[in-house]
């Protein structure tokens, strides 16, 4: 864990600076690292933080550059994940409920994008369809 975490506050060094092209190498390593960790569950409540943190600061960098349907790709990706994991009868309960729990946090994202940005084809497909909302104040993500 503590390569992932020194590797994404590199990432947002990079993103706060202005070095978008180090900031998604990265981000894209830092979730290279998430995704890792995730298939070896070992403490579930800080691999899944990661993993959705990984997938959200892509997004957030994807938005700063203009690049809606990119940011929907990753937040759509981070919570089918979680979906998916909160499902499998084959993982240990406690990841589990943690990646069901975080799937409360990816789905309020979703939605405050979409009533940002509108939706695109996969939160469409994700969702079912792009579901009306009014604008909603998404948490701080970092």
């Amino acid at each position: 864990m503590e390569h992932w975490k020194r590797t994404i506050e590199t990432g947002n060094r990079c993103f706060h600076g202005g070095d978008w092209v180090a900031a998604r190498e990265h981000y894209l390593q830092a979730l290279a690292e998430a995704q890792l960790l995730l298939e070896r569950w070992g403490d579930a409540e800080s691999i899944v933080a990661a993993f959705v943190i990984s997938h959200h600061n892509l997004a957030d960098l994807h938005l700063r550059l203009g690049q809606p349907e990119e940011a929907a790709e990753n937040l759509c990706a981070s919570h089918e994940r979680l979906l998916q994991a909160a499902a499998n009868p084959d993982l240990p309960p406690t990841l589990r409920d943690v990646a069901l729990r975080h799937s409360r946090r990816t789905y309020t994202e979703l939605l405050h994008f979409i009533s940002e940005y509108g939706a695109y084809p996969r939160t469409d497909r994700l969702l079912g369809h792009a579901p009306k909302v009014d604008r909603l104040v998404a948490p701080s993500r970092h």
